[in-house]
């Protein structure tokens, strides 16, 4: 029942995240006021992103109106921009979320699954995002911001207001977020952009500790390093080529949230570390 219930949530908060990066685009992109309020997130009714028909509950099942409609427009007949994958891959990491999470399902460990949720709903519209516009929109990575600090401070209710929290959580800010700005202002913001400074404070204290956010810092790297070179060898890309950041950020992300306590467990005992 949990797993099917999640299933449904991952599928509507994909459809949601699809409509979210489209209204956002469309917001930076309209410079008349007027038409802002049809883009709207909260108040804005949801039109074919060709010709602007409104489209009723029938048009808005997850996967089943893609599927019935052919992947078009059932007004316009024009293909619809965003297919099911990431209603299907939403879902997906909720399950997964949900059958792997670390930290158990005591009242502690609910609280921290149950921010995670909408934690990993902005995750994946930034990725989508930075990957399709090269830009991580600050609507997107303050909301994330707002979150970790809500896990933060539950985490505080939680241990008593325990001092070390805070001092972990500065030490994952300092490591992503302080190491982001410095790259930032030694570059001039060539090598990173002012969105990747910003989530990755957030970032840091999703992390929690020194350990997840250098293991979080170490893996997006790394992904973004091999990325890069399958990229150069395919030709798809030179030295010049601007690639995004952000999607090997929310890549590491989840990873560390959801395997991170093993893989520094496994670190640990493979080198004999404390």
């Amino acid at each position: 029942m949990i797993i099917a219930v999640l299933v449904l949530l991952g599928l509507c908060f994909g459809s949601f995240i699809s409509a979210l990066i489209w209204r956002i685009q469309k917001q930076f992109a309209t410079e008349d006021k007027k038409l802002l309020k049809n883009y709207s997130i909260l108040k804005g009714r949801s039109m074919c992103s060709h010709c602007g028909h409104r489209l009723g509950v029938r048009d808005l099942i997850p996967v089943i109106s893609w599927l019935s409609l052919g992947g078009k427009c059932r007004y316009c007949h024009e293909k619809i921009q965003d297919s099911p994958a990431i209603e299907l891959t939403t879902a997906l990491l909720f399950v997964l979320s949900y059958l792997v999470w670390p930290y158990g399902f005591d009242e502690e460990g609910l609280f921290l699954f149950m921010v995670w949720l909408p934690v990993l709903v902005l995750l994946i519209a930034l990725f989508i995002y930075d990957l399709r516009h090269m830009v991580l929109p600050d609507k997107l990575t303050f909301i994330l911001l707002g979150l970790a600090f809500v896990q933060l401070a539950g985490l505080l209710i939680f241990s008593e207001g325990e001092a070390s929290l805070l001092w972990s959580a500065l030490l994952g800010v300092m490591a992503l977020g302080g190491f982001f700005y410095a790259l930032f202002q030694v570059s001039g913001g060539r090598w990173i952009g002012g969105g990747d400074v910003k989530l990755g404070l957030g970032l840091g204290i999703i992390a929690g500790n020194l350990s997840g956010a250098l293991l979080l810092l170490f893996l997006a790297s790394a992904i973004g390093t091999v990325v890069s070179a399958v990229l150069l060898l395919a030709n798809k890309a030179s030295k010049k080529t601007q690639v995004p950041f952000g999607p090997f950020l929310v890549t590491a992300t989840i990873v560390v949230q959801l395997f991170g306590p093993v893989i520094v467990a496994w670190y640990q005992n493979q080198f004999l570390l404390i």
